[in-house]
């Protein structure tokens, strides 16, 4: 029986045991798909034995996919570029790692904006620095937008990432964390990549009064669905984009890996994730 696991910390948020649950009963595969926190000292040591714990592979997710890439031993095109790793699975004996959250924000974005939604983007503020702002802005700059601009409360990290990334067609910047609300009149699209505004999270401060009124707010997190985020942006009449799409869509490269079958992301599955999430207290 094949078995695939989820890793992170901490990990009991996670709806990505559902999914694949969900995937595994409709296409009637033998198979389990696992929950893990594993803290931060322990993770390299966990990509390196999860083989011989009997895992095919699994993914990974906050906050270990920066070692992740590290880890592994060999990786993916896309994953060289991001410098982060979200799946991992095993080749001739060697650990691969990928990235498929690019696949999973852009397809989310299409699908909730609609195909062309980019052409009236000119410049993104992606908040955050870690693999999965890495993932955002990678994504988008396969897009026809103009400059993406990278804050994070630790400037370093948004210079690193700028750095790594910055190879057009779009520019990418890092921008001062306190200079925020002086750039937002500018923005068309506002992502947030970090884990604030997640349950048991603090949320981000964010004062979007200064907004455009045509600018989209997207929030990686999916628990709660509507972050703190989220329903300012509404507030203010602002369209929104969810996490959850991220979610399923990044997770079905994974699955046929592991598996051997590519799922569908359908409305069935995305309703029985909304159910549970709203079952949160």
């Amino acid at each position: 029986m094949t078995k695939a696991f989820i890793a992170g910390h901490p990990i009991k948020h996670s709806r990505s045991p559902l999914v694949h649950g969900y995937w595994l009963e409709r296409y009637g595969l033998g198979g389990s798909y696992e929950r893990l926190d594993i803290a931060p000292a322990d993770f390299p040591a966990f990509v390196r034995d999860f083989a011989a714990r009997g895992f095919a592979g699994g993914n990974v997710t906050i906050p270990h996919k920066e070692t992740a890439y590290l880890a592994a031993d060999r990786r993916t095109e896309r994953a060289e570029r991001l410098k982060a790793v979200n799946t991992l699975w095993v080749e001739n004996g060697l650990v691969w790692g990928d990235n498929t959250d690019v696949l999973g924000f852009m397809a989310h974005l299409d699908q909730s904006l609609g195909q062309g939604w980019e052409q009236s983007v000119d410049t993104v503020l992606v908040i955050g620095a870690g693999g999965a702002a890495r993932a955002v802005v990678a994504g988008l700059q396969d897009r026809p937008v103009g400059q993406i601009l990278v804050a994070n409360r630790t400037p370093a990290k948004a210079d690193e990432l700028a750095r790594d990334l910055d190879r057009g067609p779009g520019t990418v910047r890092s921008l001062p964390w306190d200079t925020i609300g002086e750039v937002l009149p500018s923005v068309d699209l506002i992502v947030n990549s970090t884990s604030l505004g997640m349950a048991g999270q603090p949320p981000l401060d964010l004062d979007l009064r200064a907004a455009r009124s045509r600018a989209i707010v997207a929030d990686i997190v999916y628990v709660p669905l509507k972050t703190p985020l989220l329903a300012a942006a509404e507030a203010q009449g602002l369209r929104v984009v969810d996490g959850l799409g991220m979610l399923l869509h990044q997770a079905a490269p994974g699955f046929a890996r592991w598996f051997g079958v590519t799922p569908e992301v359908t409305p069935d599955l995305r309703a029985l994730i909304v159910s549970d999430i709203e079952k949160t207290p």
